[in-house]
């Protein structure tokens, strides 16, 4: 029983990446206050749990009842990956010029969609409790599991503020860029593999 836990911690870890989330946080809150950094954390990630939750339970009969096949879920959810990233890359704002700023608003997108429960999340919880083969136990279960990984991307998140004044703005602007960059070659890649599955090509 535990190891199954263990696994689903180790899946869902790697495919939320709490740590990858770090620059773009910075990048969203960094000209906000202290207050509405960790209130859009909090709010960031209790959305990200509510949306994960939901396609845990919904998610398959969701796709299935609309007619969205798994991977042109992906390839639309590369793409909205890859419009962040090519904002980050140029270093927009988030934020409004005037230093206003909503932060329910900003923990909806970017933060919380798609980048803590992004597409790949999404299919990850769709795959971990699916009806066909978990009951309502084994799927409680992972909302746990799940539940402690976002745990632990809201305290990475908290102590971003601290983190940021190591590094200073400069620092702030070539880690968000290089971020950036990769997520952007995540974003290709996610798009990749799902044509490569949907045109029966050789892996990538």
């Amino acid at each position: 029983m535990w190891h199954e836990r263990l696994s689903e911690f180790v899946t869902l870890f790697l495919v939320v990446n709490p740590i990858a989330v770090l620059p773009v946080f910075m990048a969203v809150a960094g000209p906000l206050d202290r207050p509405v950094q960790r209130k859009l954390a909090l709010y960031s990630v209790a959305v990200a749990f509510a949306v994960l939750v939901f396609f845990m339970f919904a998610g398959s009969f969701l796709l299935r009842s609309m007619g969205v096949a798994l991977t042109a879920f992906q390839i639309s959810g590369g793409i909205v990956l890859f419009l962040m990233a090519l904002a980050m890359v140029r270093g927009d704002s988030f934020v409004p010029a005037d230093g206003s700023a909503n932060p329910m608003s900003l923990a909806v997108y970017p933060l919380a969609i798609p980048k803590i429960a992004g597409p790949a999340s999404m299919l990850t919880v769709v795959l971990l409790t699916d009806d066909d083969r978990y009951d309502v136990i084994d799927q409680l279960r992972t909302v746990g599991v799940l539940a402690v990984v976002l745990i632990i991307q809201l305290l990475l998140l908290l102590a971003a503020g601290a983190i940021s004044r190591v590094i200073g703005n400069a620092g702030n602007a070539v880690i968000g860029r290089v971020m950036g960059v990769l997520l952007a070659a995540l974003a290709v890649n996610m798009v990749l593999t799902a044509l490569v599955v949907w045109l029966g090509l050789p892996k990538l």
